[in-house]
């Protein structure tokens, strides 16, 4: 087994280690990232979806396929972790590297209910049908590097913004400390599109990441106010309403 040089970052303290790709640190989604930085290519297991998994996400699972039983299976005797790349538009470009967690139930056909944990993004490089002598697909990757580039400001106004939207849908909003913040924590939670979702995913520099979740709440706060203008428009139309009379007194043409 090659080793490789790699950096860990967390709230931009770094340290330097060599180590094997197997030893990986995971923080619970939500509250301070773990990141391994690196960029070499090697192959996963795959398993593609319609979905969108960001770093440090929960991922349920429910296996009921044969060749997906069987990764799941190498996944619990070898210790391995597999990637889900996103399937969009007919094509799978970037995915994120997952690893299994807990066998939550297991049924008489075999079949599982698994949580695993979302670790690294990385993008396709290669995909093969059948990865070995194995039933499901897998493929050469490159793991992007993550660059922790996020200023407290901008998470701030993020938050705030985050914030605001939830009070014009009349939706809770529950408190987040800014050290437990970051673009990945609500990613789910604040309208994006699937394409949007995508988009965010292939975006390594966090500074970049809360840019792009800043202009889409901008955008979305707006035409939230314009709906709530239009509907209190569209109550009073119809009502008795209280005009000021007009002073023609000094009225010319």
């Amino acid at each position: 087994m090659y080793k490789i040089k790699y950096r860990i970052i967390i709230n931009k303290t770094i340290s330097y280690k060599y180590n094997n790709f197997n030893l990986w640190s995971i923080c619970d989604y939500g509250t301070p990232f773990v990141f391994l930085e690196k960029s070499y290519a090697m192959k996963l297991p795959f398993f593609p979806l319609q979905s969108v998994f960001f770093p440090g996400e929960k991922v349920p699972l429910h296996i009921f396929e044969e060749r997906y039983k069987q990764l799941i299976n190498d996944c619990r005797r070898e210790a391995i972790t597999f990637g889900i790349p996103v399937y969009i538009n007919d094509n799978i470009a970037y995915g994120t590297e997952v690893q299994l967690m807990e066998v939550v139930n297991t049924y008489e056909s075999g079949a599982m209910d698994v949580v695993c944990v979302a670790r690294q993004i990385f993008k396709v490089i290669s995909f093969d049908n059948a990865m070995n002598d194995r039933l499901y697909s897998g493929g050469e990757v490159e793991f992007i590097d993550i660059i922790n580039d996020g200023e407290v400001s901008a998470k701030r106004e993020v938050l705030n913004k985050l914030k605001e939207l939830y009070q014009l849908m009349e939706v809770p909003f529950a408190p987040i400390e800014i050290e437990m913040f970051n673009s990945y924590t609500l990613a789910h939670k604040m309208g994006l599109s699937f394409e949007q979702e995508y988009e965010l995913l292939q975006l390594a520099s966090e500074k970049e990441r809360l840019q792009f979740i800043m202009n889409h709440l901008l955008v979305t706060i707006q035409v939230l106010n314009e709906v709530n203008r239009t509907k209190l428009l569209i109550e009073l139309n119809g009502h008795f309403k209280n005009f000021d009379p007009l002073d023609f007194k000094a009225f010319k043409i």
